[in-house]
């Protein structure tokens, strides 16, 4: 297997697709706020949740569904801006996943990363590792 990276290339390929794995498992994990409500202990992310309120229309009272799950649909999603914080952190992750897959695909096939390549595959990392830092700057609301 011929490289076409140097061993600066084959590292930052390696944790290119370290840190991708890292954004996406924290992309989906629904941990991103923790809290209680109903004296339970709650936590959501951008499209699951754990330990959710639920109106009991039979009882007309509020339960707590004691499990983690998906909101039912897009539209589902609390807000707007949770909506945009979806789409953007998932469009970042995407494209994190997408270089760090090609830089390892280029440790193993010969002249598949160019000099251009490898500076246009930087462009959209630096891109998607912007989407993901926007993202955590409308969570901290500056």
């Amino acid at each position: 297997m011929a490289s076409s990276l140097t061993c600066a290339g084959v590292v930052w390929a390696f944790l290119s697709f370290l840190c991708a794995l890292a954004s996406c498992v924290g992309f989906f994990m629904p941990y991103w706020l923790l809290g209680s409500q109903l004296e339970k202990s709650v936590s959501f992310g951008t499209f699951r949740r754990c330990s959710y309120p639920v109106r009991d229309e039979s009882r007309q009272t509020t339960v707590m569904v004691e499990q983690c799950g998906r909101y039912a649909s897009f539209q589902a999603i609390p807000s707007t801006e949770w909506r945009i914080c979806t789409v953007v952190t998932g469009l970042g992750c995407g494209l994190l996943l997408l270089v760090a897959l090609t830089a390892l695909m280029g440790c193993c096939v010969s002249e598949l990363i160019s000099r251009t390549v490898g500076r246009v595959a930087g462009g959209i990392q630096f891109l998607g590792g912007k989407c993901c830092q926007l993202v955590l700057l409308l969570w901290r609301g500056q």
